[in-house]
């Protein structure tokens, strides 16, 4: 532990700048919780659920093994767009089991009627949406793409040049790059009538329990998020679709220690005990950088060019959420971390802080 003693301090004298609970007014120094704020109305609003939060916390692995851990890495809290990694996982599930063979497939091809058959989406696959390039057009669940449009995310190193939530020209699937959460959110559309099942349940029972975890976890979806689906059964069912993230509120709430756990799994490629639960080669696939924005991988954030998160090597890649919610698997020391509710500005001296106290453990 002593080993870590700096970074763990440095983090925890970070915290994120926004409230404990979610509903309070912010106290002086600090902002409005969550992201949806800096929507345009009316969608600048919460449409699902949110809790109170912890402070900062985290856990770092390294060969398999905790060798530090601090804050509450036990309690459950949301984690905003560490979801999406979550998504790309659930994929690669679908694709083991037979359900998703070919990701360069347009989606229409399996889940027809559900938003992918205008002449302008139909030519879009999974893997445009795994990699966010799918341009894909629309409204989910209320919500029109067009409101994260000129998305800017931090570790976009090509920010857009427009105003959030304009209706800028489409380009063909494919051939631009754009954070956008709606698309996410027809993404997870489109995976839960591929399972046929809540994708809560899918997480939990293919990939969470088989590692020992899921105490605390959740996956909620916004009030309004429901749809119908037919289950292996042939019994209809009406099902909540889950959002990648906690944008507009729910998403996944899940601990520390349970990220690490995931983290650690896909670090030692994909296999549990005898199970192979997810193909190592779609995790290596995951973390190859897309053509046309070489920083971002399948629904994970990538360091290919080494100056996008200082201090860790090139071969790293990262699950980023909101609120200062980082999991990074880092195979030049066999090690993956956790952090939580860090003030992303200090990101890369925490990242700094630990990729030295690694190199000496």
């Amino acid at each position: 532990m002593n080993a870590f003693a700096d970074a763990i301090q440095f983090a925890q004298s970070h915290e994120v700048p926004w409230p404990r609970d979610p509903h309070a007014a912010p106290l002086p120094g600090q902002v409005p919780f969550g992201v949806h704020h800096g929507d345009p109305a009316p969608w600048n609003v919460l449409r699902g659920p949110v809790h109170m939060r912890g402070g900062v916390s985290g856990v770092v692995l390294q060969r398999g093994v905790e060798v530090a851990a601090w804050g509450a890495p036990d309690r459950a809290d949301q984690t905003f767009s560490v979801a999406k990694t979550y998504l790309a996982l659930l994929a690669g599930v679908a694709n083991a089991r037979g359900l998703l063979p070919d990701v360069d497939e347009p989606v229409v091809a399996r889940v027809p009627g559900i938003g992918f058959d205008s002449a302008h989406n139909r030519s879009i696959t999974w893997a445009h949406l795994l990699e966010q390039t799918s341009e894909w057009e629309g409204t989910c669940f209320g919500l029109p793409d067009t409101v994260d449009r000129y998305r800017t995310v931090s570790h976009d190193p090509r920010p857009p040049a427009g105003v959030k939530g304009d209706a800028r020209p489409l380009h063909t699937p494919g051939t631009y790059w754009e954070y956008n959460d709606v698309r996410i959110n027809q993404l997870s559309l489109a995976l839960l009538h591929l399972f046929r099942q809540p994708l809560p349940e899918a997480f939990l029972h293919t990939i969470l329990q088989p590692l020992g975890g899921g105490e605390g976890f959740r996956w909620e979806g916004y009030d309004d998020a429901w749809t119908e689906i037919v289950d292996a059964s042939g019994t209809k069912r009406r099902v909540q679709s889950v959002p990648g993230g906690t944008h507009w509120g729910g998403g996944v709430s899940i601990s520390a220690r349970d990220q690490a756990r995931i983290a650690e799994w896909m670090r030692s490629g994909g296999r549990h005990r005898e199970q192979q639960i997810v193909s190592t080669q779609w995790l290596d696939r995951m973390t190859e950088p897309c053509a046309i924005a070489p920083f971002y991988g399948w629904l994970t954030w990538l360091n290919r060019d080494g100056h996008n998160f200082p201090g860790a090597s090139t071969q790293a890649s990262f699950m980023i959420g909101a609120g200062g919610h980082y999991v990074w698997i880092e195979p030049a020391h066999d090690a993956v971390v956790v952090v939580r509710w860090l003030d992303s500005a200090h990101a890369p001296g925490f990242i700094e802080r630990i990729a030295a106290a690694l190199s000496k453990h």
